[in-house]
């Protein structure tokens, strides 16, 4: 049953990209976020699904849309460029079959976000888009929030979805990328036209941030722990009433310690001694390696590099030893082939300097896209552009909570996040053409329930 409710539910979803194309892009964004063909067993599983989406998105632009005014972006050439670079560094990788492999995949995340922009015309789509993505991550974090309530989280034994810790089913990431989308969520949540926000809409959107704030206690991932502190302060950073929020906060985290799991709680105080935990310990050990990789290696060593390391380290015990001593135990550990854990010394390691300086650039240079939209809309009051400077600033702290997440895990190629790029390159390019163009008419949010507009 399930098999044949994803199987129609996936069907129609491309089916509906014939009658409006632009559907078929957020079909793409539904299956490559999801991957229903790995939650299915039967023939759903046996159909490129992904690559089926992916090429009528491609095919209806050409064919159907209206191209007056596209422009490429900088970021979009910056994406250009690390692509090329990264095919280049594939073609001399040290382990080309294995690079070969996550080459296959990332192509189509970069070239996916380059294209996204070209098809965000609208306030419309851009809004779709936005739903979609949040939606999307909705499906696995709220069936993973109900888990983690009735005692069935824990680090390395949430099962969401799928029985696989790749891409987003991996618990550090989604734990991260969870708290992510929580900003877009109360976006959609107050300037919605979709789904226009009343009482049902804004109870559903607060249950989902609910559910994605569960998903670090969950995984039991550190990531996210450190990803909802650094959304705490973002939301503190411009928010009218900080006292009343400031002791919110308080209480809430006064409130929720004793009834945290006390395998969450042990876990999460390695983060202050990563030396106590081996796991920790190993991430520190390689990103010594990659910064002694790189020097003879400036231009990196292709995807999967760290096959190739072999980490030594000391690993330390802390234990009472009577009432005011502790007693330090050091025990060598020897260990081979760790992944980065890390999205900048992945870049590092992977493609050398100049790979790692332009994924910097193409992050850095979004941050400041979206702080120019903030300011130079947060003062707007008409109905055309009110929601402008609040989507900068959710999409703004999504990506300062990826880029702190991602210093704890290799993500830094995971499309979900490219697409957040995109969502943001189409936004900015949204505004430079509008502001020289025509108005665009408003569209007034239709009732809850009533057929969408043409878009």
């Amino acid at each position: 049953m399930l098999d044949l409710f994803l199987l129609s539910f996936v069907v129609a979803f491309i089916g509906a990209g014939f009658r409006r194309p632009f559907i078929f892009v957020l079909a793409y964004v539904y299956i490559d976020v999801v991957s229903p063909q790995k939650v299915s067993w039967g023939i759903l599983a046996q159909i490129p699904v992904s690559l089926i989406a992916f090429l009528c998105a491609f095919g209806a632009w050409f064919v159907a849309e209206d191209k007056n005014g596209t422009r490429f972006s900088l970021r979009q050439f910056l994406m250009l460029m690390l692509l090329i670079y990264c095919g280049m560094t594939t073609q001399q990788a040290d382990f080309p079959i294995e690079a070969a492999e996550k080459w296959s995949w990332v192509w189509k995340a970069l070239v996916f976000a380059m294209f996204l922009p070209l098809t965000l015309r609208t306030r419309l789509r851009i809004e779709a888009l936005t739903l979609v993505m949040v939606l999307s991550i909705g499906v696995i974090v709220i069936g993973g929030g109900i888990k983690t309530i009735t005692g069935g989280g824990g680090y390395g034994t949430l099962r969401l979805l799928v029985d696989n810790n790749t891409g987003l089913y991996e618990s550090s990431i989604i734990s991260a990328v969870s708290i992510a989308v929580i900003p877009l969520a109360l976006w959609l949540a107050r300037f919605g036209t979709i789904f226009p926000p009343d009482w049902r809409v804004k109870a559903f959107a607060w249950a989902l941030c609910f559910a994605c704030a569960l998903m670090p206690i969950g995984t039991g991932a550190r990531t996210g722990l450190v990803c909802v502190v650094v959304l705490a302060a973002l939301v503190l950073r411009t928010a009218k009433r900080r006292m009343m929020i400031v002791s919110l906060m308080a209480a809430g985290a006064l409130i929720s310690l004793p009834l945290l799991p006390a395998e969450f709680v042990a876990r999460m105080s390695t983060i202050g001694n990563h030396q106590s935990d081996e796991s920790a310990s190993t991430r520190v050990a390689v990103w010594m390696w990659t910064l002694d990789f790189v020097k003879n290696r400036p231009f990196g060593g292709g995807f999967d590099a760290y096959r190739q390391n072999k980490l030594e380290y000391n690993a330390v015990t802390a234990q009472q030893a009577g009432d005011n001593n502790t007693a330090l135990e050091y025990r060598p550990v020897v260990d081979e082939a760790r992944a980065y854990h890390s999205s900048y010394f992945e870049m590092l390691g992977e493609q050398g300097w100049p790979g790692l300086a332009m994924w910097l650039a193409l992050h850095l240079l979004g941050l400041w896209q979206m702080e120019v939209l903030r300011r130079r809309f947060r003062k707007e009051e008409s109905e055309k552009f009110s929601w402008v400077s609040p989507l900068a600033e959710a999409l703004q702290q999504a990506q300062v909570i990826y880029l702190v997440g991602s210093t704890f895990v290799g993500i830094a190629f995971q499309p979900f996040c490219y697409m957040l790029v995109g969502l943001q390159c189409g936004l900015w390019a949204y505004i430079q053409r509008v502001k020289t163009a025509q108005p665009e008419p408003f569209r007034k949010p239709r009732a809850f329930g009533q057929a969408p507009a043409a878009t």
